[in-house]
């Protein structure tokens, strides 16, 4: 391959990898090609992320690189997340959140492997709604994020702690993950149609909807 080839393949694999990232080891493992060649594709990455004016940047965070946002564009994000247009939790969002309560602390990866779909994006947007958050560091290759739930995601959802989540007795079937997870986020989906509800009656200056 050539060099602009390989560029584009490691961006590819850092917007994959997500917040986790990759090594330099991991990159030059996964391309084939010498980590030396590896750490010029992303110096020379960076510098024209930097000189087109792009709105990623290549950073390098405990030995491993992976693609993040401009910190000068964070008002615009905020302006985003807290959107009236994006207020509610998607479907994938709730199936995420809902793994996540019973299941912490847990890795993206170990979310993924249980929704059968990536879930980053879906992620990305309970961290913002400060649902969720990193707890720690999984004893894995890459040190993958933990995730588990916060209190503000206990105030929102009614609950006083996390025993008072549906009863995984309840289910015929426990070890079976995806059907743990299907009474909670039922049960997590209704909730936040009322809340919806309620916030439509009231209307503006209302209880703000995640």
């Amino acid at each position: 391959m050539n060099f602009q080839e390989l560029k584009s393949i490691i961006e590819g694999l850092l917007f994959l990898a997500g917040e986790e990232g990759l090594s330099l080891k991991q990159l030059a493992e996964v391309t084939e090609q010498r980590q030396e060649l590896v750490a010029d594709a992303l110096e020379d990455m960076k510098s024209s992320f930097e000189r087109a004016g792009r709105g990623l940047q290549i950073v390098q965070i405990a030995g491993n690189y992976q693609l993040a946002t401009l910190p000068e564009h964070v008002p615009y994000f905020e302006r985003l997340a807290y959107s009236p247009s994006r207020s509610s939790l998607s479907q994938a969002a709730l199936e995420a959140l809902s793994i996540i309560a019973y299941r912490q602390p847990i890795t993206r990866i170990e979310i993924e492997e249980i929704r059968g779909v990536k879930s980053e994006r879906a992620i990305h947007t309970l961290v913002n709604k400060d649902l969720i958050e990193e707890v720690g560091r999984a004893e894995a290759i890459g040190r993958p994020i933990l995730y588990g739930t916060t209190k503000a995601f206990l105030d929102y959802f009614g609950l006083a702690s996390l025993g008072d989540l549906p009863d995984l007795a309840d289910f015929e079937s426990p070890e079976q993950l995806e059907e743990e997870t299907q009474l909670l986020f039922q049960k997590l989906e209704e909730q936040q149609l009322t809340f919806d509800d309620v916030d439509g009656e009231e209307g503006a200056g209302s209880k703000e909807n995640f």
